[in-house]
């Protein structure tokens, strides 16, 4: 067994790697860039090496920068997490030729399978269900255009060498493979230096299933089950669950057994997945089709752990020191349920644009990286809660930078229960508990999806986002129930503070008491709130239940039950904002204006403030650079006409035309810096 391993990657990912690499007893060595100074995952390791400027490309990507920190810290093998240098084949061969170990599987197989082009050659061959489509190199927009018409429309462009939702086009029409092909291929260059792009048929309805690998040097390769993870935005996950609602035991085997016989006819070891596509439309799942094979740790591996009870990254490193796999394919079962959220780093009220800048607070339900002493020993599942389990992954701290630099990722929320719902149910009271501020988050958005009655009932397809929330997002829906328990809460909250703060008067005969009755107004709905003890009458309606705020706290615990119904528990963010609060809880934003009832009627008399008309004006929604203005000064437009194209996090956004206009003022340039609401250009 390895004594030192370094692991190339950052973040969340490199925290997950020191974690299991210290409960075997092995010293890990940590790399970083300029932004990664202060990162949690270098205070983890035993030593650190810095490697260069916070740009991936002039850091991370630099594979003789690793290679130099193995040989000053004397590490024997490198984990290179997922992202970055995990699928070069150029890395694992600079590696063998040092006689550094390489945690992940043999050269052949990431060459086999890291090219999207050559892995469905390979795949076909080996006869494994392929999406229809064209595995040959493209040569220009012109060539784009005669391969989509021939496979019928929608098609999917995808850069050969992409991931993580990277690199990637739906195009519905010629207009659309036009407008989207040169994209494809400068975010395939940018992200991973290789701008080929393949395409293929769209599979309408589908939904997004992979297969977890494992295997070792002795040519043992189990499959451990399935993930759904069908609810993406962007072709990028958002929510994971394993096992899925969806797939039958007769499904899983079926699928399992083709997988490893595909990781088998490449010789692989180590941990890998096979991601296929299955239509949705088809209840037997015998319609489903090899999309690619990650040949590296996925994302979302937590969940397999969780149901398995095996430590995926425990099992790398001990099949990459030669060990045999310690269990068989009879011994993989199933046990309960887990479910995976990624917080993200991404403003869903404006249309889910990346929101970097610095965390001011955060706060997880739970600590990171913390272990229940009860589970540990089967696998790590997070801290015990009821009858289920909590566990955070993350690679941030408060007062830290969410940098553009990288993946926006902040933390991973997974719970486990025995039951869908019940995991469903832990995420909701998690995700509550979960504070950030000081960018836009997607902890609402997350706790909406958990909530959602289409969710619940398991009907998942890759369109879930888009076809519930064609208008974007505006928060959870809320229950009347619920909204009656929050005007009771704000109208409490707002008693103690004025009760406190009479305390403080200085008058003789002690202070004035504080009236019990109060117009709460919500949004555009009104509620009479009379206070009692331990209840509240909420337009004439009993509400029982207590608060736990006080006047100085941000987070609070709330119970309530309206009229006879059942008792609802909820996690409050509590903010005082002017005269207003702020609660947030179940997955939306409530701000709440509070007034003692005897001056609610001049509250309608007051003037509402009318927001200036920004209709002219081409707003940047999210700091990024400004990769190509597509009009000039004094061009007529027309609404929906792209304007200008902005990259954040590595990815390419149109900005859009609203209105018919002509542009008056251009006020940035190609290649310029842009800040969040940054002003692009001026119509007349």
């Amino acid at each position: 067994m390895f004594s030192k391993i370094l692991i190339a990657n950052r973040g969340e990912i490199a925290c997950r790697v020191i974690t299991t690499a210290r409960r075997m007893g092995i010293k890990t060595v940590a790399v970083y860039s300029d932004a990664d100074a202060r990162a949690p995952f270098v205070a983890m390791a035993d030593e650190a090496v810095h490697i260069g400027p916070s740009p991936a490309a002039e850091s991370y990507l630099i594979a003789d920068k690793i290679i130099a920190a193995c040989k000053q810290t004397g590490a024997e093998a490198v984990h290179p997490g997922y992202g970055f240098l995990s699928e070069r084949t150029s890395f694992a061969e600079a590696l063998a030729k040092e006689n550094i170990a390489f945690i992940g599987p043999p050269i052949g197989a990431i060459a086999a399978m890291g090219d999207k082009i050559e892995s469905k050659k390979l795949a076909k061959e080996a006869g494994v269900n392929v999406v229809p489509g064209f595995v040959g190199e493209i040569e220009d927009t012109e060539h784009a255009v005669r391969i989509s018409n021939e496979i019928g429309y929608p098609v999917m462009m995808k850069a050969s060498a992409g991931g993580g939702g990277k690199g990637m086009r739906l195009a519905y029409s010629e207009a659309d493979v036009r407008e989207g092909f040169e994209s494809v291929k400068r975010e395939g260059l940018n992200s991973f230096g290789d701008d080929r792009v393949f395409i293929e048929k769209f599979i309408l309805n589908p939904r997004h299933i992979e297969i977890q690998i494992l295997g070792d040097q002795h040519g043992n390769i189990l499959y451990l089950n399935e993930r759904e993870c069908s609810i993406q935005r962007r072709h990028q996950k958002v929510v994971e669950e394993a096992p899925s609602p969806f797939v039958t035991p007769k499904m899983r085997k079926a699928m399992g057994e083709q997988c490893v016989a595909l990781a088998r006819a490449v010789g692989y070891y180590s941990a890998g997945t096979v991601e296929l596509i299955v239509s949705g439309a088809d209840p037997t799942g015998e319609s489903f089709y090899f999309l690619e094979m990650n040949t590296r740790l996925q994302v979302e591996h937590p969940v397999t752990e969780a149901i398995t009870g095996i430590d995926l990254v425990e099992q790398m490193i001990r099949v990459a020191a030669g060990e045999k796999l310690p269990m068989t394919q009879a011994d993989i079962g199933i046990d309960g349920w887990a479910i995976e959220n990624r917080v993200y780093a991404e403003d869903p009220y404006r249309g889910f644009l990346p929101s970097t800048g610095r965390l001011v607070h955060y706060a997880p339900p739970i600590p990171g990286w913390q272990e229940d002493e009860t589970v540990a020993g089967k696998a790590r599942r997070g801290v015990a809660h009821g009858a289920g389990s909590v566990r955070v992954d993350d690679g941030v701290y408060e007062g830290g930078e969410v940098s553009r630099f990288y993946d926006p990722m902040i933390a991973k929320l997974i719970t486990w229960a025995p039951t869908r719902d019940a995991a469903a149910d832990l995420q909701i009271e998690a995700l509550d508990n979960f504070r950030i501020k000081g960018l836009g988050h997607n902890v609402d958005f997350l706790s909406a999806i958990m909530q959602h009655p289409r969710f619940r009932s398991g009907e998942l397809t890759t369109g879930f986002i888009a076809e519930e929330y064609p208008e974007g997002f505006h928060g959870a829906a809320t229950s009347d129930e619920v909204k009656r328990i929050l005007a009771a809460v704000c109208a409490g909250n707002e008693f103690t503070l004025q009760s406190r703060a009479r305390r403080i008067t200085g008058q003789l005969d002690g202070p004035q008491p504080v009236t019990p009755e109060w117009l709460v107004k919500i949004g555009d709905e009104r509620f009479e709130v009379t206070l009692g003890e331990g209840h509240a009458m909420v337009d004439g309606v009993r509400v029982e239940g207590t608060c736990t705020w006080r006047p100085g706290m941000v987070q609070a615990e709330a119970t309530g039950r309206v009229g006879e119904g059942s008792e609802h528990r909820l996690g409050l963010i509590v903010e005082r904002q002017g005269n207003h609060w702020k609660v947030t809880t179940r997955g939306a934003s409530h701000t709440a204006l509070v007034l003692p009832l005897r001056l609610a009627r001049h509250e309608s008399l007051m003037l509402e403030k009318v927001p200036p008309d920004l209709s002219r004006l081409l707003i940047c929604p999210m700091p990024g650079m400004l990769v190509k203005l597509h009009v000039a000064e004094g061009e007529t437009v027309q609404p929906g006409q792209p304007l200008a194209t902005v990259e954040a996090m590595k990815m390419e956004n149109i900005l859009r035309a609203e209105k018919e206009g002509v542009i008056a003022k251009i006020n940035a340039a190609e290649g310029e810096s842009l800040a969040v609401d940054a002003v692009i250009l001026e119509l007349e």
